[in-house]
């Protein structure tokens, strides 16, 4: 009887994972190596494969003999996003640049596009910007709206690999802009652009064509409905830094992360103002999250928190109204709903407030969204204001963690939240026990310790005259 050349010397059909190459006998549903759903399929025989050894181009040398010199970042000409790169492009890295459609990421790495076109070291350096979802025409009226023209920089629309490379070749740039990477295919790889082998295949291109040249590459990464960067899994890896392009639509507000970073920091964030006449970065963006008014208005509570290593000084408000329905209800904007939600039964266990039959609604200023555990205090002091009807006192600022047992827990970075709520004129912080003998605090503010939720409630609303 014929063998099948989809079989293994033992009769057995070979299928292999397409998003990490996992190999097995036999057809399962979930990936045994990177648990994803639906990606195996038949892939031909499994056999033993063996690799002669080849001359070496390139001996190994001593450590201390390496030259660090091209691994050292160049600066783009956009401070915030050099920030989170680690200080710039480093020659050869590639870096995907992934969010949500319309965020702005094309606006966002044309400027870059441009500015890195007008900052080399003798005055320019070329630029090639390959835009597979816009023609040249459409990119260049977005490059004059936003102030991004620049004589070397080059434009090209083109959706195929081959093309595309032969126009780095034509050009030779220092720095490779690739928007995106989800719709340039291979003519030597099967099936559609965007596809898991299309999108390998483009990014193993690219990244060899920048490890050879000592090409800086930009790549645009689609996200699906769930967040996740498109494509296979390992083009995260294979990439030297992942960038998360983060905002809520309906705000001017852009954050800028790294998810993954060879070259520089993880916890860094960059801030972008987003409007008709391009992307400009925000040195100090404390002043959008709050809500600028003079009066004091009870359920508002200001707290900082920490993006990256950066403190950000927002505001939290809370309005609490009787309920006229069975199951009162919770609604929140910018906060996690299950963290307000826990809040809320510590409020009602430990401080005794009656929130039982009341609605709740929670939102912060600016369309900033707030998932660290320190704005815990803030929330809860922002809604014991709206059920007493009681502002807080004028300058008062709050962070800390709170726990199911009414207790308020330390967070990190307590003094430099302190530092930049006093720079901003705050002068009263309601706080976690241990901060006052940790370090000094700022001239002009006064610190508050409070322990337990019970004892932050009547200390945070004190001197607050009773609202008429």
């Amino acid at each position: 009887m014929a063998t099948s050349t989809r079989r293994t010397a033992r009769g057995q059909a070979a299928f292999r994972c397409a998003e990490c190459g996992w190999q097995t006998a036999k057809w399962v549903g979930r990936c045994g190596e990177c648990q994803a759903w639906g990606t195996v399929a038949e892939a031909g025989a499994v056999t033993a494969r063996t690799t002669a050894a080849a001359s070496v181009e390139r001996p190994a040398v001593p450590i201390g003999e390496v030259d660090v010199s091209r691994a050292v970042a160049r600066p783009t000409g956009v401070p915030e996003f050099d920030r989170v790169l680690g200080g710039g492009l480093v020659p050869g890295a590639v870096v995907l640049v992934a969010g949500e459609p319309g965020i702005g990421k094309s606006t966002l790495l044309l400027d870059v596009a441009g500015r890195a076109a007008r900052s080399g070291e003798q005055g320019e350096r070329r630029v090639l910007y390959v835009s597979g979802e816009e023609s040249a025409a459409q990119v260049r009226s977005r490059a004059e709206r936003i102030e991004a023209m620049a004589r070397t920089l080059y434009l090209a629309s083109e959706t195929d690999l081959a093309t595309l490379l032969g126009q780095v070749e034509q050009v030779r740039p220092e720095l490779l802009v690739v928007d995106s990477v989800q719709t340039v295919s291979s003519g030597e790889v099967e099936g559609s652009a965007g596809n898991v082998a299309q999108v390998r295949e483009v990014a193993a291109s690219l990244i060899a064509v920048a490890k050879a040249r000592g090409i800086a590459v930009l790549l645009v990464g689609h996200v699906t409905k769930d967040g996740s960067i498109a494509g296979p899994r390992v083009l995260e890896h294979l990439v030297d830094v992942v960038v998360q392009f983060e905002g809520d639509r309906h705000s001017r507000l852009r954050l800028v992360r790294a998810v993954k970073n060879r070259f520089g920091p993880t916890d860094e964030v960059g801030c972008f103002d987003l409007s008709d006449v391009g992307i400009v970065g925000l040195a100090d963006p404390s002043g959008l999250f709050l809500s600028g008014r003079t009066a004091a208005v009870p359920g508002t509570c200001v707290t900082v928190t920490l993006e990256g290593r950066r403190p950000l000084v927002t505001e939290v408000q809370a309005l609490v109204t009787k309920s006229t329905l069975a199951t009162p209800r919770r609604a929140t904007s910018g906060l996690d709903a299950a963290r307000v939600n826990m809040v809320l039964a510590v409020l009602d266990k430990r401080a005794e407030a009656p929130i039982g039959g009341s609605d709740a609604y929670l939102s912060t200023v600016g369309g900033v969204r707030l998932t660290e555990p320190a704005a815990d205090l803030a929330v809860t002091l922002a809604l014991a204001g709206a059920i007493t009807d009681r502002p807080l006192p004028p300058g008062t600022v709050a962070f800390g963690e709170v726990g199911l047992a009414g207790e308020v827990r330390p967070c990190t970075g307590a003094h430099r939240r302190l530092a930049e709520a006093a720079r901003l004129g705050f002068t009263r912080a309601v706080v976690p026990p241990g901060v006052l003998g940790a370090g000094p605090v700022p001239p002009g503010i006064e610190v508050v310790e409070v322990g337990t939720v019970a004892e932050a409630v009547p200390r945070g609303l004190h001197s607050a005259p009773a609202r008429a």
